[in-house]
């Protein structure tokens, strides 16, 4: 039978965006959703250029079923093991558009909330910035020097940020555009 289940795999290439670098695999799976669910902050590059060219890397090789995984992606695993079974968990996995709002309180810095329209790679594709003080700005990727994957879909903290789509509108038409700095 396990003859049978690898057959049906295939390779697919897997980053781990981080911001200013990235890790990257292979990863032999059925399908991109399932490496999706296996693994926590993980996307599954599809672009045919990248996947050339990271064809003649030598990037660790890792199997789905595997009980032990390359450095790193044995981390992810582990978190994505932790969420599973938690209410919540996948929710936003197989949309396209999501709307969240999420509180920046970090300590010394002044409260902010941040309403984004994330799109199914975790990346945001708009965003306004509601701080309790000043002007309301809306930024997109223009305005971002990169932009790496701020939320994972799968995670279950997420079901208590989303809001709506009308709810995200209004506050972007109300904002004022942030300076791109370009």
């Amino acid at each position: 039978m396990a003859g049978k289940d690898v057959a049906h795999k295939r390779r697919f290439l897997v980053l781990h965006d981080y911001g200013m670098g990235g890790s990257w695999w292979w990863v032999r799976a059925r399908s991109a959703r399932e490496v999706r669910e296996a693994f926590a902050w993980v996307e599954v590059v599809a672009d045919p250029e990248t996947v050339a060219r990271f064809e003649t890397e030598d990037l660790e090789e890792a199997d789905i079923d595997a009980l032990r995984m390359p450095a790193g992606l044995d981390e992810l695993r582990a978190e994505r093991d932790a969420q599973r079974g938690r209410e919540g968990f996948g929710v936003f996995a197989d949309r396209n558009v999501v709307y969240l709002r999420r509180r920046w309180d970090e300590e010394g810095d002044e409260p902010v909330d941040y309403l984004m329209e994330v799109g199914s790679d975790g990346r945001r594709i708009r965003q306004v910035e509601l701080p309790q003080s000043g002007a309301v700005l809306r930024s997109g990727p223009d305005d971002w020097p990169f932009n790496p994957p701020v939320v994972d879909l799968f995670d279950p903290a997420l079901v208590g940020q989303e809001i709506s789509r009308s709810d995200f509108e209004e506050q972007w038409a109300q904002a004022r555009p942030a300076d791109s700095g370009h």
